[in-house]
């Protein structure tokens, strides 16, 4: 043993033996190079020749080197350099100058400005640094610039032949990211050398929020950083956080690249990878991003997305996604697997690109089940809350040599997600031709004929469509299931002065509908109901209209006695016009116009012996239908007020408004009309309106109201009779309005109702904050930036500024049930019901820092409130912390976060949120 012992020993100083003396002959070798480097600088009669030795092997001999070398730097100055100070300039016999107060030295591309430089000639030294003032701040630090890169440091030295240099707590911006470190070595090819350096988002560099403490690493400007091991820093506070190396890649150039995924949990679907793929940048046009996630139960998605531009022209964003979500567990009874598709694009053309044509889109279509079992989006009660989805596309064309006439197209989709019911139409074509006066002369001589003031206008659409489910919208038949046709309308009308005062108008318009499909309809006794049977081919259907309005306008004045109302009232003016009209259209139901059709039904009380006659349309269940039944001969009329105080103006002192007008009614109408043809019941509902303005805002009432009885059947159930309510000595059955009003209240309104004005900040230079330059862009520094000081009152006290806001919206209902249960016998009509929904939003902002923002609605039925969403951001400068909550309901649920600002360390992060499908939330 004890000569094993002895023989490994001997073994281990022979290996240290070895590795002292390669030690040994490493160092005596850079000794002699560093002194010749010393001799040959400082004795100029020392030549290269006298440090070479000669090779053996002629270059000549070798052979050429496949990787191209990079030409080396010449190590003279071969350009001007150009120098400045503010204060004085200083130099000395030794060949030494001294540049103070603001100096800046400029050499081709580089650049260099201090409060203090020195510039030794003869070895093309430059040192810079900051100075003291006369309160002890350091000022003028060095910024040094080559290129598009700049450096801000505490101390410089910098070779101007050799382009190496030597930089004191150096700050740099690379990316998104600062990089400030303790000691760097510039090299001659333009890369970085740092030691104790920090790399961070945050543009406080003498006391960031956070950062990835390096010790020692390589930046390559504009393109990355390779760090050896970085432990990251919160606080001041060294976290058990490390990474042995690090690469960190950034470029200025548009670039594609690998989108790492983001690690989750969730407890129906497992352990996840999320949104990491690939990103294509394919030129300055067109991008595309292809994502996908994964989880340990085996739920899985894919999506695409790409954006897409062209300057002038049109812009536009398309995402694909399809996700298959599997929860529980197999074999078990929640086990589940759905399938979901969604589909968004949307498409703007620039208003400039072509004034005639337009193209636009707006898609979103998802299959019913996606934003159900998306948990992206299950705790979003916006998306949740919609019943309805719709899409469109739409094409317009305009013809510069016909300005009338236009020529739309696209389609439309809108789906109803609680039963997957989709309604689609595509192809829809319109056509259209504006105002045109067909018999006005060209050259008109003389007055305006009567018959030039007819015009005619026209309006066509050709449309496809069919409402289905979603899953049998694939495997329907075009020509069985979709519904088609073509329609046409051209309205004619003039208008004529007669008396000066009575405006007449005379109006025809004619209607025509075009299918292709027809049905007949028969009793099937087996069934004991009516068929349809359908009966295939072109068949056209018409109805027209005509009619004549009079209409004239009555002024009226008041003015107030003086001595009882003074002088500030100085008169009230009542506009009252009133209008009368007449139409006609005729009964399309009757056998002449071929448009309606009969089958006979088995019925015991007929007219006829155990049978009677059914009337049916036969363009029952088309596109556009058909005319409806029975004629009409109305007369129409209605009656318009508005009433208006003129005051004086106490606020003009120059007399160039002495009167101001207020409005007391904007407008109060009443309608009506009667229809001459009708066997019975010939008055029509009466319609009420009101308008009213305070100020800036407008309150409109409307109100409907039922001239006629009600009776009762021998059953008890009540029905409406031809008598009038006034003569029975009651008014009109009242049948209900709505109304819904809005307001938002914040602290600026405050101030101007009691006399303040709106705060508008400012910067403390006297711009406006986030000024962009010429270009677009926010101008960036990587000098730290000052923290602004806050705003005094009159007293020298910090000014306290609370932005808050409130708003309020109301509507309300009141309408009759129409039930037979709430029919009062006593009053013979139906029980008023008084329905109002209430939604309160607000935001409230503490401090620069802190913003709470919330919604909720309130139910008037239930009495309480339906959900409530809280959300509180916290801008942590570098970081933000969100967080969400919905206290309860269905959706009763909470999520937080907290992460770094920048797109680079998005990955660096904590979130955390309720469970999907797990027991409800317990608050603490």
């Amino acid at each position: 043993m004890q000569i094993c012992n002895r023989l490994y020993s001997h073994k281990i100083s022979k290996l240290l033996l070895l590795l002292l003396l390669l030690v040994a002959s490493t160092s005596l070798f850079r000794g002699f190079a560093a002194s010749v480097d010393v001799e040959q600088e400082n004795n100029p009669t020392v030549s290269p020749e006298m440090v070479q030795t000669p090779d053996s092997i002629s270059p000549a001999e070798l052979p050429a080197d496949s990787v191209p070398q990079k030409p080396k730097k010449s190590n003279s100055i071969d350009a001007p350099i150009e120098y400045t100070a503010q204060d004085s300039i200083v130099f000395l016999g030794s060949g030494t100058g001294f540049l103070h107060g603001q100096g800046d030295v400029k050499y081709k591309n580089i650049t260099l400005k201090a409060d203090f430089i020195r510039v030794k000639m003869d070895s093309s030294l430059l040192y810079a640094r900051g100075t003291t003032d006369s309160i002890g701040e350091v000022i003028g630090d060095p910024i040094f610039g080559e290129g598009e890169t700049e450096y801000n440091s505490k101390e410089i030295l910098y070779n101007l032949k050799s382009g190496k240099g030597y930089v004191m707590r150096a700050v740099t911006q690379q990316g998104e990211g600062y990089i400030v470190s303790e000691k760097t070595k510039k090299t001659d090819d333009e890369s970085l050398t740092i030691a104790d350096a920090k790399y961070t988002t945050c543009d406080d560099h003498d006391h960031p929020h956070f950062y990835l403490h390096i010790k020692r690493g390589i930046v390559k400007p504009g393109q990355h950083i390779v760090s050896g091991p970085a432990q990251l820093v919160l606080a001041d506070v060294p976290l058990p956080l490390a990474i042995p190396f690090g690469f960190f890649p950034f470029s200025n150039q548009y670039s594609s690249g690998l989108l790492m995924p983001t690690f989750t949990d969730e407890l129906t679907r497992g352990l996840g990878l999320v949104n990491g793929g690939y990103y294509f940048a394919f030129n300055d046009y067109v991008d595309m991003e292809l994502l996908g996630e994964i989880y340990t139960k085996g739920t899985w998605a894919v999506s695409a997305r790409s954006s897409y531009i062209k300057k002038y022209k049109f812009s536009g964003n398309v995402s694909v996604s399809y996700r298959e979500d599997v929860t529980g567990e197999k074999d078990f009874p929640d086990y589940q697997k759905a399938k979901s598709l969604r589909v968004n694009w949307s498409h703007r053309q620039d208003a400039k690109a072509n004034p005639y044509r337009t193209l636009s889109a707006s898609v979103d279509f998802s299959t019913s089940g996606y934003n159900r079992n998306n948990i992206n989006t299950y705790y979003n009660p916006n998306i949740n809350s919609q019943n309805t989805k719709s899409s469109s596309i739409t094409f317009t064309q305009r013809f510069p040599n016909i300005p009338v006439l236009s020529l739309s197209g696209g389609m439309q989709v809108t789906q109803k997600t609680s039963d997957s019911t989709i309604y689609m139409s595509l192809p829809n074509l319109s056509v259209s031709v504006s105002r045109i006066y067909p018999l006005k002369r060209k050259n008109a001589i003389g007055k305006e004929r009567w018959y030039e003031k007819i015009s005619m206008s026209y309006s066509g659409s050709l449309a496809n469509s069919i409402q289905t489910k979603e899953n049998q919208l694939l495997t329907s038949s075009f020509a069985r299931d979709w519904k088609n046709g073509m329609r046409h309308s051209i309205p004619i009308s003039a208008s004529f002065t007669l008396f000066n005062y009575i405006t007449v108008t005379p109006s025809f318009t004619y209607n025509e509908r075009w299918h292709t499909r027809t049905i007949r309809k028969r009793w099937d006794d087996t069934a004991n109901k009516a068929v349809n049977d359908t009966v295939n081919g072109f068949s056209r259907n018409f109805d027209f209209s005509g009619g004549v309005t009079a209409q004239t306008k009555l002024y009226g004045f008041y003015t107030p006695i003086r001595s009882i109302f003074g002088d500030k009232v100085d008169r009230i003016r009542h506009v009252l016009t009133p209008s009368v009209g007449f139409s006609y259209n005729p009964d399309f139901s009757d056998s002449m116009w071929g448009f309606y059709d009969t089958y006979v039904k088995p019925d015991p009380l007929g007219p006829y012996p155990g049978y009677k006659e059914e009337k049916y349309s036969i363009y029952e269940g088309t596109l556009y239908g058909g005319p409806g039944t029975g004629k009409s001969g109305s007369v129409n009329f209605s009656l318009a007020n508005n009433l208006e105080m003129k005051i004086r103006n106490d606020k003009d002192t120059t007399g160039s408004a002495p009167t101001k007008i207020i409005s007391l009614i904007d407008n109060f109408s009443l309608s009506s009309s009667y229809n001459l043809m009708a066997d019975s019941m010939n008055l029509s509902n009466i319609n009420a309106n009101l308008r009213l303005k305070f100020g800036n805002k407008t309150v409109n009432l409307s109100g409907v109201f039922d001239p006629y009885m009600y009776a009762v059947h021998a059953d008890g159930t009540p029905y409406k009779t031809a008598e009038y309510t006034w003569n029975h000595g009651k008014f009109p059955h009242f049948l209900g309005t709505q109304t819904s009003y809005g307001f938002t209240l914040d602290n600026n309104t405050l101030k101007k109702w009691f006399g303040g004005k709106d705060d508008k900040k400012a910067a403390p230079d006297g711009s406006a904050q986030g000024e962009e330059t010429t270009e677009g862009e926010t101008q960036t520094t990587t000098a730290p930036k000052k923290k602004q000081r806050a705003e005094l009152d009159n007293e020298g006290y910090e000014k306290v500024d609370v932005p808050w806001s409130i708003s309020i919206n109301y509507s309300v209902s009141y309408r009759p049930s129409m039930v037979k249960e709430d029919f009062l016998y006593d009053k013979m009509r139906y029980k008023m019901r008084f329905t109002h929904s209430l939604s309160l939003s607000g935001s409230l902002t503490l401090t620069n820092n802190w913003r709470f923002t919330g919604n909720t609605t309130y139910d008037f039925k239930a009495k309480q409130f339906t959900q409530v969403n809280i959300n509180a951001t916290r801008n942590l400068h570098c970081w933000t912390m969100t967080a969400s909550f919905v206290p309860f309901g269905y959706y009763k649920s909470y999520n937080f976060r907290i992460g770094v600002n920048a797109s680079m360390l998005q990955e660096l992060k904590y979130e955390k949120r309720s469970q999907y499908n797990s027991n409800p939330v317990v608050w603490y």
